[in-house]
């Protein structure tokens, strides 16, 4: 069971969250802060496994407050809550293992102790990307991505919540995500295979089936794509 802490100096936000944790069958412990200080003294009296954290808070603000936690000797895994998005890099150079907005979906915060599951079993900090949006740089997860188009000598980025365009050509993401499971589908497509649903043979071509879309699949690709999708099934011990 993972045991939080959320911290916000509006106690209804407070309040929101923690029954929206509360909810959540991976969750032990909720408690809460209405202040830095608060904050501080429940993280100094341990058994805190992860912060949900907002950023703008009187007197002691949650980036203050992460990176106290981050020059602890065995730091609880923190995300951050906030309603906007101007300090996104700013949190995930103290290492955040999320950003939320607010108002926080529920099948968001899942994703988000899903993750925090994912740091505890052992798995390694995810790889991040800084993209920008509107004038607003953004930091997200590799692994958030489902699948990219290439635009020219630029790639869109695809994710269950927005697309992101960045100033690399397709070719050479193709070549640096290899090893993190996205394979070439089509001259314009490069797809993560853990986000793939199904595949099937069209009157219009092959297709392949990413986060509820459907993209084209080459001839010339096709043979890798099976190859790829056949070696991730299941099957019976012998």
């Amino acid at each position: 069971m993972i045991n939080v802490l959320v911290v916000d100096d509006e106690l209804p936000a407070v309040e929101e969250l923690a029954f929206l944790l509360g909810r959540d069958e991976r969750i032990g412990k909720v408690l809460r802060a209405t202040s830095g200080a608060e904050a501080l003294t429940a993280l100094s009296a341990g058994g805190i496994d992860a912060v949900f954290l907002d950023i703008h808070m009187p007197a002691v603000s949650g980036l203050e407050i992460a990176g106290a936690i981050a020059r602890s000797s065995n730091p609880p895994a923190v995300v951050f809550v906030t309603a906007d998005e101007d300090h996104a890099l700013a949190a995930f150079e103290l290492a955040a293992v999320d950003y939320l907005l607010k108002p926080v979906r529920s099948e968001r915060l899942a994703r988000s102790v899903g993750r925090i599951s994912e740091l505890r079993d052992g798995g390694a900090a995810p790889e991040m990307i800084t993209v920008d949006q509107g004038g607003t740089t953004r930091m997200i997860r590799r692994d958030d991505v489902t699948y990219v188009q290439a635009q020219g000598d630029y790639a869109r980025l695809h994710t269950a919540d927005a697309s992101y365009l960045i100033r690399v050509p397709l070719a050479d993401l193709e070549q640096q995500w290899a090893d993190a499971g996205f394979i070439r589908t089509h001259r314009s497509y490069l797809v993560a295979l853990k986000h793939v649903s199904s595949m099937k043979l069209a009157a219009d071509g092959p297709r392949v089936t990413v986060a509820g879309a459907g993209l084209p699949i080459s001839r010339r690709h096709l043979p890798i794509v099976r190859e790829k999708l056949e070696a991730t099934r299941i099957r019976p011990h012998a």
